[in-house]
């Protein structure tokens, strides 16, 4: 997997900035534990951290081409970090076009490629993958972030060239960038979506995903290399349902690929148990058996309680995939202390750099990779399915269907979920929250690939396929990212194979629905794979505690947030709507998205103290500064 990071100047020599490379490369250690470098010439320099996963012996980076460039200094040399699935096929091309090697790893062949199809190299790539590239002959350095956005990737432009890193916290370890925000950015905070490109330290840019861009003396350009396409789909549904299948046949196998342990992560529903299964599938064809790991709480199972994104618990399906698949499978269960241990939920924000906030998706998902990491280096999971095959609620709930927002965040102010609750009216308008989030939306619907003679459900529904997947799934992939980085273990999503998400993208709403239940189109490519019962198992989310205790220890946060005159957000905090919920939790629990506000909001002030981020006043204008 890895992390990457680098600083070019055109009007310095960066020979002797070891020590301040050195100590950007440092900043990503847990995302590469294995091994560092850095390599500096000229007014570049590329720093690498490595978490070994193919061939492991060798694949050391920054990797050099042995072809010599101007000034007898190598061609090009490469700073890589994620997988490339197809690596095998495209290091057999490139040795019939005469190229040799000298590893047997992915990076070599990312480099080689790119010295045979320059730039263009990035169309033949299948994988997930961030990666910069200085071409010593065209003076140039190419940063390059995959297609849906799997492995983050951001830049911070400066006067004379750039600074880049796999997370912020490498940009930020250099003097030239500096955390500071104005009302833009604490917009970005406040939302529960992704807009590509956008990150909430001013200055700095996420690279879009399918993008590329190219550092030059004259200055900084982005390139869109991928996009989703809206194209006629002609296959009844008999061929619809198996080319899903083929696809998935051959997506998470070639994803396995590894010289370390590899396991997958089961929750007993529909995606993560098709992917187990089809894994188990190709183990069992290498005479093995796949591991699985799930996750659950204290009394959760006995003491469970329905709600509507939550019917049943995980953990009885997970146990009957693993049996059914034959699986050694193993429960990881979580208590309270644990989510709420103050170091856990330090190393959490940390691995995050970001506010962005599921609550206590986010530690339980941290404790989880942690313990898988004592056995493997490497986890498949599910994420991507519900995006592409239509398995959210807002993809059928009328109200969010008609909305002229994002649905989810439609979805979420009906339950609790708003932002603007929990601040005095004077900060939200102040920040102009309603008008930015309305051109966001905007903006995002004007991206939307039309197709021509679609009926008005299909339009819709296209809509809501793409916001789901350029702006709701980037919060997901970063989320299992940071937390398996944190700690030293990679993450794979079948589901997000591009040429999957190509095709079902265009597949009608209609045959995606056709038995009437969520993602039949699935269920229906999943036949003979899982036990009935799982294979039409109502879709249920990411399991969370259901602790009253838990709940309580979130509004002393939040109370202490609100009565701390020396708290960034103590005078925007609206102090009755605090009540209110304290109030709640002082007879019951918080809901699901009442605990995700909570918590969001506690995590916004922790984030805005821990990274001494710098407020623009003149920027925020009438919402700072005020006095409740």
């Amino acid at each position: 997997m890895c992390g990457i990071t680098g600083w070019v100047d055109f009007t310095r020599d960066l020979t002797d900035e070891y020590p301040l490379v050195h100590a950007m490369t440092e900043t990503l250690t847990a995302r590469g534990p294995d091994a560092g470098g850095v390599w500096l010439d000229g007014h570049v320099a590329l720093g690498h951290r490595r978490l070994a996963v193919i061939d492991v012996e060798h694949g050391t980076q920054p990797m050099r081409t042995p072809e010599r460039g101007p000034g007898d200094l190598p061609r090009s040399v490469i700073s890589y970090g994620g997988e490339i699935y197809n690596f095998r096929e495209l290091r057999a091309e490139l040795a019939l076009l005469g190229h040799r090697f000298t590893t047997r790893s992915d990076t070599e062949v990312a480099l080689r490629a790119y010295l045979e199809w320059g730039a263009g190299f990035v169309h033949r790539l299948n994988g997930m993958y961030a990666l910069a590239i200085w071409d010593t002959a065209r003076d140039e350095l190419l940063l390059v972030r995959d297609r849906l956005g799997v492995k983050p990737l951001y830049y911070h432009p400066t006067a004379d060239g750039v600074l880049f890193g796999s997370e912020p916290k490498a940009i930020l370890a250099h003097p030239l960038a500096r955390a500071g925000a104005g009302a833009e950015e604490l917009c970005d905070a406040l939302l529960f979506l992704r807009t590509p490109g956008r990150v909430p330290f001013r200055g700095m840019r996420e690279l879009k995903p399918g993008h590329l861009l190219r550092v030059r003396r004259d200055g900084l350009s982005e390139e869109r290399y991928w996009a989703l396409e809206s194209r006629p789909h002609t296959d009844d549904l008999p061929t619809t349902v198996a080319t899903v299948r083929d696809l998935l046949d051959d997506i998470v196998p070639r994803q396995m690929v590894a010289d370390v342990p590899l396991v997958s992560l089961l929750s007993g529903g529909l995606d993560s148990s098709t992917v187990t299964a089809l894994a188990q599938r190709a183990r069992a064809a290498d005479g093995g058996r796949l591991t699985t790991f799930s996750v659950d709480f204290t009394g959760h199972t006995e003491n469970f309680r329905a709600d509507p994104i939550r019917p049943t618990p995980d953990g009885p399906y997970a146990l009957e995939v693993a049996r059914h698949v034959g699986s050694d499978h193993h429960a990881i269960v979580l208590d309270r202390a644990r989510l709420l241990d103050p170091a856990v939920r330090r190393t959490v924000l940390g691995a995050w750099d970001l506010p962005f906030n599921f609550a206590d998706l986010d530690v339980s998902l941290f404790l989880l990779f942690a313990a898988v990491r004592e056995h493997a280096t490497v986890a498949l999971s599910g994420e991507g399915a519900d995006e592409i095959f239509g398995g959210y609620l807002w993809f059928s709930d009328p109200d969010a269907r008609r909305a002229d927002t994002f649905p989810w965040l439609k979805l979420g102010a009906h339950r609790g979920l708003d932002p603007r609750s929990l601040f005095h009216p004077w900060f939200v308008d102040g920040i102009d929250l309603g008008e930015y989030e309305a051109d966001l939306y905007r903006t995002a619907l004007a991206e939307v690939p039309r197709l021509d003679g679609e009926s008005a459900q299909d339009r819709r529904t296209r809509e809501l396929g793409y916001l789901t997947l350029t702006r709701w799934l980037p919060i997901l992939l970063d989320k299992k990212d940071r937390m398996g980085m944190a700690s030293g273990l990679e993450g794979r999503v079948p589901f997000c194979d591009h040429r999957l998400v190509e095709y079902v993208f265009n597949v009608p709403w209609e045959m995606k629905t056709f038995s009437g239940q969520e993602k039949a189109l699935l269920r229906e490519a999943a036949t003979g794979l899982l036990p009935e019962s799982v294979r039409r198992r109502k879709k249920a989310a990411y399991p969370s505690i259901q602790d009253p205790a838990y709940d309580r220890a979130l509004i002393t946060g939040l109370t202490t947030a609100a009565g701390d005159a020396g708290a960034p957000l103590s005078h925007c905090l609206d102090g009755a709507a605090v009540r209110r919920l304290t109030g709640r939790t002082a007879t019951g629990s918080l809901s699901e998205f009442e605990r995700i506000l909570v918590e969001s909001t506690v995590r916004l002030d922790e984030w805005l103290r821990t990274y001494q981020v710098e407020l623009d006043t003149g920027a925020l204008g009438a919402a700072w500064p005020r006095t409740a």
